[in-house]
Formats: structure tokens, sequence, C-alpha cells
């Protein structure tokens, strides 16, 4: 299977604007398209210098820093390269007026291989997958143009590989997906894709994010009635007391989560949000991360900006307080009572003027890939995986689909084994045709299996890792001797 870069074709203008019935009769939409807070928004890319420091024990590379349409890049080729380019997306940074970059954390598994790589701090932060898109795209598009400037002259790359973690995750899997590729300003195909700890789900992050917070205030006694609700800073400590006995970062800051009698039901909700049954859900429910998905609570589904209009809701969601799948009557009575959070219609519709404002990961994809997710994130939860996949079943797109569960219990916290792996696994494939291994993510008893995660998880730590990664790992349920 071979996939070259290449820009795909300008849209035939019925794709773009509304056509008649005869060719006298096309009507342009000429209405300005909305504005939102993201928009007005000032943000400054931080560059000293037109390179950065090389990374010892590695062979030989040209380095080249810089500014790309308002956003910082670097970009790193091997004296020896293959030919061949990685682009790095990396994950959310914030809400800070500084744009930043930095190499991925598969650097030295890149460079020894004979990759270049390249990664764009994005032209805004917040959570917006669109400049995400865009500038990663256009940093692609710009690497022989940088590469020249800088006194290097090289070929076009042969392939152009894309991979990410967390919100880069979402950014790589809408990269490849046919709708981004297609609405693009700055438009590329690239030949394979490795989203890591990604936001597969796109929106049915937030949605998850709306569900356990009415979750919680229905078992709290204390159910909203409204969204967001508007008291609950005044509540939301109610809520917690009510549910948790300790919290991680409250009075004690290195407490676990430890839930009351009456917060021992929304434990069984949030598992089955998350994913359903599996290994060390239990550590990950007393996790650090359990402080940041709270942090989220209380805020509406506009995304801090990003979009005009709420695009959270519950109104699907099937709450469950066993991993049976049929309702018995204490369920039926909690959904028939729960608040259900709405979306406003089209909150998130495409647009004319290129990407939707939180590009979809819709599994639309015609080139390999390979994702592996932590199976105890609370902050992008595995069942991510579960609503992609789904997406890939109905789609039919399944076969360009791998999916690797990986034992840890925080977000993003993979060895730089295991991501390189990943990767090597999916290049292999893209240049072999040969489908590598992976896990099944939607079968209840296999996902619940207490060995399940064991064949992808590496807990080797190398230099490039850190020593809290091996701390954390070392703590866990080992797995049977392979």
């Amino acid at each position: 299977m071979t996939h070259r870069l290449f820009a795909l074709p300008i849209l035939a203008a019925c794709a773009l604007v509304a056509c008649g019935g005869g060719n006298d009769d096309v009507r342009v939409d000429t209405t300005p398209e909305a504005q939102r807070p993201q928009d007005t928004r000032l943000f400054a890319a931080v560059q000293t210098g037109n390179t950065f420091a090389a990374m010892a024990g590695v062979p030989e590379t040209d380095r080249w820093a810089g500014i790309l349409k308002g956003a910082a890049y670097q970009v790193e080729v091997p004296k020896n390269w293959n030919g061949m380019l990685v682009m790095y997306a990396h994950g959310y940074a914030g809400t800070g007026e500084a744009l930043t970059v930095a190499p991925p954390a598969i650097r030295r598994y890149l460079l020894s291989q004979g990759y270049a790589w390249a990664a764009s701090s994005y032209s805004k932060n917040y959570y917006d997958v669109r400049a995400g898109v865009e500038d990663t795209n256009a940093l692609a598009l710009a690497f022989n143009d940088i590469a020249r400037q800088n006194g290097r002259n090289v070929s076009a790359p042969s392939k152009v590989y894309i991979t990410g973690v967390s919100m880069g995750g979402h950014i790589t899997a809408a990269a490849v997906d046919e709708e981004n590729i297609r609405s693009a300003n700055n438009r590329i195909r690239y030949a394979g894709a490795v989203p890591m700890c990604g936001v597969l789900g796109d929106t049915e992050l937030f949605d998850y994010f709306a569900a356990y917070q009415t979750a919680a205030q229905q078992e709290a006694g204390l159910p909203a009635t409204s969204w967001p609700p508007a008291n609950w800073n005044t509540i939301g400590p109610q809520v917690q007391a009510r549910l948790f006995s300790s919290f991680p970062g409250g009075s004690t800051p290195t407490a676990a989560a430890v839930p009351t009698a009456q917060g021992q039901r929304l434990k069984a909700i949030v598992q089955n949000l998350t994913g359903g049954t599996r290994p060390l859900f239990d550590f990950a429910y007393a996790g650090a991360l359990q402080a940041t998905v709270w942090g989220v609570f209380g805020r509406d589904g506009k995304l801090q900006g990003i979009l005009n209009e709420d695009v959270n809701t519950s109104r699907d969601t099937v709450f469950q307080f066993d991993a049976n799948a049929a309702l018995t009557s204490d369920e039926q009575a909690f959904n028939a009572t729960i608040f259900r959070v709405q979306a406003t219609p089209d909150a998130n519709r495409l647009r004319r003027d290129g990407l939707r404002w939180v590009p979809k990961t819709n599994a639309q994809i015609s080139v390999p890939m390979v994702t592996i997710h932590t199976l105890g994130d609370m902050y992008v939860p595995f069942s991510m995986e579960q609503i992609y996949k789904r997406r890939a079943d109905k789609l039919g797109t399944s076969n360009l689909l791998v999916q690797r569960a990986i034992r840890g219990i925080s977000h993003c916290d993979f060895t730089v084994a295991e991501q390189a792996s990943a990767f090597d696994a999916m290049v292999k494939w893209e240049q072999t045709g040969v489908k590598p291994a992976g896990d099944e993510v939607l079968a209840p008893a296999t996902v619940a299996d207490p060995q399940y995660g064991c064949k992808f998880t590496d807990n080797t730590v190398g230099p490039d890792d850190s020593a809290a990664t091996g701390r954390t790992r070392a703590a866990l349920p080992a797995c049977a001797a392979k």
C-alpha cells in the first residue's frame, strides 16, 4: 500500500456553495460567517533564534526553528535522511497567550530510524483543533521551503505521517478524515496516522463531562435543573463532599479519591461511562485525574469560546449501575428522572470558510491508523476508542484501524517504548500491507479480563521517560508472564 503526499484539487463550486438546477442558476451565500470569542483573541508565538538544542546520542541533524503564519515551529532532519517526514501534534496547551512548541517524545526513535520530524505550536491556544489541523498541515506543506531557506535542498518527502497526543490525537485523527481533507484550507493527505490518548470521539468527550456531572449531582441529592447550573461554585463542593470522603487536591493534596457509601453507585456509573468493566479502573478512580475532571465541571458547552452555542448533550446517554446492558428498574428510574443536557442544534455545523470549529473524527479514513490509549484515563477516557471503533464499523473502515490498550492510569501515561512500537507498527503496515495486531475494544468480556492490555504494555523505562512513569507502572498489578 503506497500513499504519497499531494495537495487535493480545489473543490468543485457546487461542493462549496448552493447550486440550483441549471448552469445559470448558481446562488452564492455571501453572508459572513459568525465570529466567536476565539476569533478575537490574540496570541504570540514564542521563538528565540532559528534553531534548537540537539539531542545527545542520535545521528547528526539539521534543526530549524521559526514562525509560520503566526505559529512557532521546529523541524529536524537527519543528515542521512530516509526521505520520510513525521508531523507531530501536541496536546492542549491551556488558555495563555504564549504559543510554544516542543519535540515529540519519540524524537530519539525517529532520528535513529532516519525520519525527519516537524511540530507546530499552532496559531491559537484553547481547545482549537481547527487551528491545530490547519497549522500542522501548513507546516508539512512548507517543509521544502523551510529546508531551502536554511541552505539545504531536499526532495519532497516520499511519505508524510502524522502522530499526536491528547488534543493532538484529535488533530491527528481529524487530519486523515475525509471530511476534513475536503474542507481544510491547507490540504494534504498523510500516509498513515498514530493518534495517542486521542479525543477520538470529538465532542462526545464533552458529553462525558456533562453526563458525569449530572450523575454526581443526582447521586448527591442536588440534581441539576438547568445547564450549566448557575450555582455550581456553591453546590459543587457540597456534591463532592457527599460523594467522596477524601479527594485529590483538597485539604490533603496527596489524598486519593475515596467514595463515601453514598458515592459508591456513582463510581459504577462512571466506570460504564468511561469504557466499562476493565483492569485498573479502581486505581484510576482513586487517582489525581479525578481533580482534573471535576475541574471542568460547571462549564457550558461552548468550549471556552471555541463555539458560539452549546455542543454538550446527555440526551442519549444511558446511565448504568452494573455491567449488564439490560436496565434494571432502578436504572430505568434513574434514566427517567436525571436532568438531560441538550445541545443547540448545529452548534458545530459545517462551515463555508474551512473546517468545522471542532473538526469531526468520523472514522472516514483511507490510510492505516494505529491508536494507543491507557485503560485508566479518566480525563480522555478509554470509551473514546470504543466510540471511534463503532464509527469505523458503521462506515466499513475498521480494516484500516488497529487499537491497542495500555495498562496505565493517567492521561497519556505511555512509555516511549509503547509510543515507538505503535508508530513502527503503523509504518510497517503502510509499507508492507500486513496489518499489525491490536486489541478488541468493544467485547465487554474481553475488556473486563484481568490481563486485558498486557499484550502491548511495555514498562521498559528509557532515557526519555520520566521517573514518575516508572514509579507509577511499578505500583500497578503486574501482568502474568507472557
